[in-house]
């Protein structure tokens, strides 16, 4: 594929549904005694929705084509398919988000099915190509503060385009069938609820995307029933279009479960508020800067520069690979943590450790210009996710990356506090004994399923300092001393 071609596919998340998947699609909607009267793909591509519908589909009296690349739709023109049901299909060469979908959909009489596969893309990746391939800007998602500052407003284009046509399909009987991320389908579940909309069923069932689309990620098909008044908040989860077996997600004090069977047996563990914290590691944005590694008893940074500084503000570091993969007991990475919390001034450093200033001011070119938003109006030099516990002698981690449940007891090194990069999750404790049994507790049969219960190990941070936080350990006691009793 030439550079020109492979921009265009990111561009516009560009992943054909090839016609077997596309005929094994609407067989399962069949199955699911889904008759549409007419079948809407917003984005229909190469036409192979289009032509599975309109053979699979005898009843719908009209199949509509929309897409924004003229070439596809007269490429699907000069098809079989199409000259054989052209008196059904209509295609309509637009863009997506210059449509008035809503204006559009009232026209439609009739039970409505979308059916399709929307851009793989985020509005991230849209942004570095300078793409206009992309919705008018908008919080569709209502994210505030923090959470829009360090990214959690960027989205897949596809969660706007479904959330789009969920909207046109409210208040009538309908359907919807899109192939998506497997995690884009949970935050359309995530939308129906948080806005009280119309739900009558839903149900995924897991596509090889790396089989169909030679992309590496959990895709699988949605399906959607709406009526007008139903509002049926889970989803049946299945791991392939032929299987019958599954399980349920759904709502619970208003948390997504991921397993409902296994926490409904656990949910006594349960506790949102319970005095429990779990930390994030060390956030600074300049690991050139801030990470050293001890080299035949030198220390050097991520420059490859040899650095000479004071012990005073250097501490051993521990990654969150590292914890993952228990390397625990011994580290040559070290991290300079210039405040012991946030907002502290750091201007003692240049009297305390004046080695240390002259060090961070040499580099003060790439401190200055970290990119994120909490370092302004912050003293110079600033860190975030420090504070006493930062400095407590044992704490109990793991990595929110990994997709495993392992947790690790980890104390001092080099007669210092453990630091963590911000990947890792953390309790901290100055009381060796009750570190202890607080990680018995922690690894116990009982812990471990609640934790899997409520964690989707598909997403990019599986593990959640919310989903950590919301195990009660003090319930959790007193059911272990019921047991031994």
């Amino acid at each position: 594929m030439n550079i020109a071609k492979n921009r265009e596919k990111i561009e516009y998340g560009d992943f054909q549904t090839p016609i077997e998947l596309a005929e094994m699609v609407c067989q399962k909607l069949l199955r699911l005694n889904i008759f549409p009267d007419v079948i809407v793909e917003p984005t229909c591509g190469v036409g192979n929705f289009i032509s599975a519908s309109s053979s699979f589909f005898p009843s719908a009296h009209k199949i509509i084509g929309v897409d924004v690349n003229l070439q596809y739709l007269e490429g699907f023109r000069k098809k079989k398919q199409y000259l054989q049901h052209q008196n059904r299909i209509e295609l309509h060469h637009t863009d997506f988000f210059e449509l008035d979908w809503n204006a559009y959909m009232n026209h439609i009489k009739g039970e409505i099915l979308v059916l399709g596969n929307f851009p793989w893309v985020t509005n991230s990746q849209q942004g570095i190509l300078k793409s206009n391939n992309l919705p008018k800007k908008n919080n569709f998602q209502n994210y505030n503060g923090l959470d829009a500052i360090t990214g959690k407003s960027n989205f897949d284009i596809s969660e706007w385009m479904l959330i789009q046509m969920i909207q046109c399909l409210q208040g009538r009987s309908s359907s919807l069938a899109m192939i998506c991320k497997t995690s884009v389908s949970r935050k359309l579940l995530n939308y129906l609820h948080s806005h009280n909309l119309n739900l009558d069923y839903c149900s995924t069932y897991k596509i090889d995307a790396q089989k169909y689309f030679a992309a590496t990620v959990d895709a699988c098909l949605l399906i959607c029933k709406f009526d007008i008044k139903s509002k049926n908040y889970f989803c049946n989860v299945f791991n392939n279009l032929a299987s019958s077996d599954y399980k349920t997600i759904g709502y619970r004090n208003n948390v997504l479960i991921r397993d409902l069977a296994t926490f409904d047996k656990l949910s006594k563990f349960h506790e949102i508020n319970n005095g429990i914290k779990w930390r994030s590691g060390v956030k600074h944005d300049c690991s050139n800067v801030m990470e050293l590694r001890k080299i035949d008893n030198k220390l050097f940074n991520g420059f490859g520069k040899s650095v000479d500084i004071e012990e005073k503000y250097l501490f051993p570091l521990i990654k969150g690979s590292d914890v993952a993969q228990n390397r625990i007991n011994k580290t040559d990475r070290y991290i300079l943590i210039t405040q012991n919390f946030v907002g502290e001034s750091t201007d003692n450093i240049k009297y305390l450790a004046p080695k240390t200033w002259n060090y961070l001011e040499s580099y003060a070119e790439y401190l200055n210009n970290r990119k994120s938003k909490i370092y302004q109006k912050k003293p110079r030099f600033s860190i975030f996710g420090v504070g006493s516990y930062t400095f407590s002698s044992w704490k109990i981690g793991i990595c929110g990356l990994y997709k495993k449940l392992e947790f690790r007891l980890i104390g001092k090194l080099d007669n210092k506090p453990t630091i963590f990069d911000d990947t890792v999750y953390f309790l901290s404790f100055d009381d060796e004994d009750i570190a202890y049994k607080t990680f018995e507790l922690l690894t116990s049969t009982s812990a471990i399923d609640f934790y899997s219960s409520l964690i989707f190990w598909d997403e990019k941070r599986p593990i959640k300092s919310s989903i950590l936080n919301s195990l009660n350990l003090t319930t959790l006691i007193d059911e272990k001393a019921k047991i031994k009793a």
